[in-house]
């Protein structure tokens, strides 16, 4: 294991932060590639179309390391997790985009980490501190300053709100779930596996994904075609190998950086700028984040 050492003597393993920071800035930068697909592609046709081209992609990549199919006790968790996280939570965030824009999405998604520490309490018995419970109700007074932003949007944005807190929460759930099964089988093997359990999940939408491929132009299939290769496969894949080696709650904290990315990302790319009631909703959604971390 790589390690190094810092002034006050903590070790840090390079390995697990360079993992952890690639998945942090290529997930960040899904938000951006789904807001723009998401002009051609239905929510569920672009989550099929990314997902088909990720196991694709992770698949021949077992086979070409010669691993095979994960132990029996890594299921439950590797089709917890694929249904939860590949799955739902790509149709719920593909269509929370299509009413809100990127940087607001990533910022009510990023009230994970709080729930990953919450379901960390309940389901691993880990306790409930006090300072988790006093995060949440920051980050939940946060996505509903988010939602009065996005109220002179109509409906429309109110529903974009709701669907990623719903991403947020099949987030923290999949990331739960998939903890245990890295104790059975390799980072690969998870990822490649549950990402084919989601692909699977979403086959309803493969009718919607072959029409829209027809008429799509050349940027949006593009953009899905990235979706599966980068965020999905390389990223998941990182996370994955950074998760096994550290604690659920620690890998959500690396995620804190999401949305001040998307925003840099969605301004450069797509000239979106959350507003400044926006941004503040946001502010509160990760200081609650950072409360409820805090020593």
């Amino acid at each position: 294991m790589d390690v190094t050492t810092t002034a006050v003597g903590t070790k840090i393993d390079v390995k697990v932060v360079a993992a952890a920071s690639t998945t942090v800035v290529l997930w960040a930068s899904a938000f951006v590639a789904i807001r723009d697909a998401g002009s051609a592609f239905g929510p569920g046709a672009l989550a099929l179309g990314r997902l088909v081209t990720g196991a694709v992609a992770l698949l021949a990549l077992l086979l070409a390391r010669g691993e095979g199919l994960p132990p029996r006790a890594a299921w439950p968790g590797i089709a917890a997790s694929g249904l939860l996280w590949f799955g739902l939570y790509m149709v719920a965030l593909n269509w929370g985009e299509k009413k809100v824009d990127a940087g607001t999405a990533a910022m009510v998604v990023n009230i994970g980490p709080v729930l990953i520490a919450l379901l960390g309490g309940w389901l691993l018995k880990e306790g409930f501190p006090s300072r988790l419970l006093a995060g949440m109700a920051v980050s939940l007074v946060g996505a509903v300053v988010v939602g009065a932003s996005m109220s002179s949007g109509g409906s429309n944005s109110v529903l974009g709100i709701a669907l990623c807190v719903l991403a947020a929460a099949t987030y923290a759930a999949g990331v739960v779930s998939q903890k245990p099964a890295l104790r059975h089988a390799s980072p690969l093997q998870t990822t490649a596996f549950g990402c084919l359990v989601g692909a699977v999940a979403c086959l309803p939408f493969t009718p919607q994904l072959l029409d829209q491929l027809g008429r799509a132009p050349l940027h949006a299939t593009l953009d899905m075609v990235y979706l599966g290769l980068f965020p999905t496969a390389l990223a998941f894949t990182t996370w994955a190998y950074a998760l096994s080696r550290t604690t659920a709650g620690k890998m959500g904290a690396t995620t804190y950086a999401v949305p001040a990315l998307v925003v840099l990302m969605s301004w450069a790319v797509l000239g979106e700028v959350p507003g400044l009631l926006t941004l503040l909703g946001g502010a509160l959604c990760l200081g609650g984040v950072a409360v409820s971390r805090r020593r």
